[in-house]
């Protein structure tokens, strides 16, 4: 099996929980914008990643407090919303942040210090937004391992919508940045005004050579 290191700020695994989310990044023309998110976990695990920034755990804030605080430390980020409920086996969270500018925007996507899970380039006119959702690493995931959170992974998706003022476009790339073919069990919107993709976790999960995305406008 190759190596790979599971490094997903959106769909991480924890005490063999998982989470399945839909983001929805509006950009506007000076770089501000607002995000808004729905994500899911079992009821089960509605403890678990409660400290924010604590990379054994899921990185995404799971109460209205570890949003507030999120909001508070990350200069131009402000939380708008924050709802939550139960369905018959999820819990499942909406909430909306605003962002005054992109380096907040990455601050947010990268909440570790050093973090590469997210990027920004800007050129004269355009830029380009580069998320790796799975990178390949030095650490061996064991097959039975893989095949379990794979298995308590079903039923759940990565769903993920970007617009701005113009046109955009989407691509994939592994999980070194190179790019790739989109995943064959992929929906995907590849250019337009909106652009986007929904993949199974279990499916991008399987990405032993990683998977990212870029979108440029």
């Amino acid at each position: 099996m190759k190596k790979i290191l599971l490094a997903i700020p959106v769909i991480l695994l924890a005490f063999s929980s998982c989470l399945g989310l839909s983001a929805d990044f509006q950009m506007r023309k000076n770089g501000s914008g607002k995000l808004t998110t729905e994500y899911r976990f079992p009821r089960t695990a509605e403890n678990i990643g409660r400290l924010d920034g604590n990379e054994r755990w899921q990185i995404i804030p799971v109460g209205r407090a570890d949003w507030e605080r999120t909001a508070a430390r990350i200069d131009g980020i402000k939380l708008s919303s924050f709802s939550s409920r139960n369905d018959s086996k999820d819990v499942v969270n909406k909430v909306t942040i605003e962002f005054s500018n992109t380096d907040a925007l990455l601050k947010f996507l990268n909440p570790s210090p050093g973090g590469k899970r997210a990027s920004l380039n800007r050129g004269s006119g355009s830029s380009s937004l580069n998320i790796i959702f799975t990178e390949p690493a030095a650490s061996e995931i064991n097959a039975d391992l893989l095949a379990l959170m794979q298995q308590v992974s079903y039923g759940y998706k990565l769903k993920l919508t970007f617009s701005a003022e113009k046109n955009s476009s989407l691509s994939f790339t592994d999980g070194s940045g190179k790019l790739i073919p989109p995943p064959e069990n992929a929906e995907v919107v590849l250019q337009g005004k909106k652009v986007s993709f929904s993949i199974d976790t279990a499916e991008l999960i399987s990405f032993t050579d990683g998977l990212g995305i870029e979108i440029s406008w």
